[in-house]
């Protein structure tokens, strides 16, 4: 059996639309004629591709077409680049890529702004926890990812980044009146804290090193990374920030360090292991920009 790739790549844009009518309008047919796609190629292989929801959702056979569907893309690219054919620069690939969030506020956008302006090339990007964006790779959702899982997904390759280190901050507002003053921590058994969703466990992880239960707090829930840090800076709570974002209020004095540890959190780049000119050039411009502005990992002490 052999698949029709124009059909793969039919289901993946029905994939990354949500609906058929939106895919429709993408490929510029009729919804009844990606509705005819559909079918034919669920028919050729005999299993359903995509579970008809809203959004629709890929079943794990739709997955393995989808991942084909967007390697096929990266390899037709690399051909068109290599024939220097002008479509190559009306019809832009799009690389989906995972990254964590305090990543995207601060240092990733940069080679990827680099990269648009130098290749026919565009980003979708999905934003998740860097303990979760490997699951984005193992689904076939993303080529790339930013993660802090040092071995490699299956079919994929891992090369280090660097450390992003954070620290407990507070204005000096919040620290006189819930803990008087940042030598006795004890107050944060009840002083609110800042946290970015329900899976965030970095502030927990840091009050678990001062003798504190990390369910104790009361919490401010900040989904968004600049909004993260502007609720520490603004004094709703007190929380951990990369040095990105507290660098020039803690020399100013419009944040203190509260002490303790700070929290390393290793990260990682991970890609599809398929040999593209265009993913390795994409990769080679955010290895390079991670490596420059994150700390260095800590060589590993061998006996």
């Amino acid at each position: 059996m052999r698949m029709d790739f124009d059909l793969a790549d039919t289901v993946a844009i029905i994939a990354e639309e949500g609906t058929l009518e939106a895919a429709a309008r993408r490929m510029r047919i009729t919804p009844s004629a990606v509705s005819q796609r559909l079918r034919a190629i669920e028919d050729q292989l005999g299993r359903v591709l995509l579970v008809r929801s809203k959004p629709v959702r890929p079943t794990d056979a739709g997955t393995a077409v989808i991942r084909l569907a967007r390697q096929a893309r990266l390899l037709e690219q690399d051909a068109l680049a290599g024939i220097g054919s002008p479509s190559d620069v009306s019809s832009p690939v799009s690389v989906p890529l995972a990254v964590n969030a305090d990543s995207l506020a601060t240092w990733f956008l940069a080679p990827l702004a680099r990269l648009s302006a130098q290749h026919p090339i565009v980003f979708d990007l999905h934003r998740d926890d860097q303990d979760f964006t490997a699951g984005l790779l193992e689904s076939g959702t993303v080529m790339g990812a930013v993660t802090s899982r040092a071995e490699p997904v299956a079919g994929c390759r891992v090369t280090p980044l660097g450390v992003m280190r954070y620290e407990a901050v507070a204005t000096p507002g919040f620290v006189e009146r819930f803990l008087g003053s940042t030598s006795d921590l004890s107050g944060l058994d009840h002083a609110p804290v800042v946290q970015f969703d329900r899976r965030d466990d970095l502030q927990d992880r840091w009050l678990r090193h001062q003798g504190i239960a990390g369910s104790a707090p009361s919490r401010h829930y900040v989904p968004a990374s600049q909004d993260f840090a502007q609720a520490v800076k603004l004094g709703l709570g007190w929380g951990l920030l990369p040095a990105f974002q507290s660098a020039a209020e803690l020399a100013s004095g419009a944040l203190v360090r509260l002490g303790g540890p700070p929290i390393d959190v290793a990260l990682s780049w991970q890609q599809w292991s398929v040999r593209s000119l265009l993913l390795d050039t994409v990769a080679d411009e955010i290895v390079a920009e991670g490596q420059r502005v994150l700390r260095p990992e800590p060589p590993v002490s061998r006996r």
